[in-house]
């Protein structure tokens, strides 16, 4: 993988998430590496906004900025391209060049980003 960031961690819980999503969606490892070597490097580091990536409102919390990815390609879901309903949950510390991955998540399983998991480690 290109490094394209200084560095990308993922929360113990964000780990869990994607264990139990590997059962359904075999490729999804591979595809986030993807996603985040294309969609992420365009949108933080080339500035294009493909209307793919948004900051959440309403958490009140000014560093790190907290950003939903709603196109996630996966190939385990044949036919939906980026419009698949895997939702990816990030942290960007910007000064640092730092990604933390939050969650991952089916939009079939789940409506909404756990916004308790985001305030425990993030809040001030």
């Amino acid at each position: 993988m290109k490094k394209i960031f200084q560095d990308i961690k993922k929360l113990p819980e964000f780990e869990k998430d994607i264990k139990k999503l590997l059962k359904r969606f075999r490729t999804l490892e591979d595809d986030l590496k993807i996603f985040i070597e294309k969609e992420l490097n365009l949108y933080h580091k080339l500035k294009v906004d493909n209307k793919g990536v948004f900051q959440i409102p309403g958490l009140q919390i000014e560093e790190p900025k907290i950003y939903k990815a709603k196109k996630f390609a996966c190939r385990s879901l044949k036919g939906k391209g980026s419009h698949s309903g895997i939702r990816v949950v990030y942290a960007y510390f910007e000064k640092e060049d730092r990604i933390k991955l939050i969650e991952i998540y089916y939009k079939g399983d789940k409506e909404d980003e756990d916004r308790e998991r985001i305030l425990k480690y993030y809040k001030k």
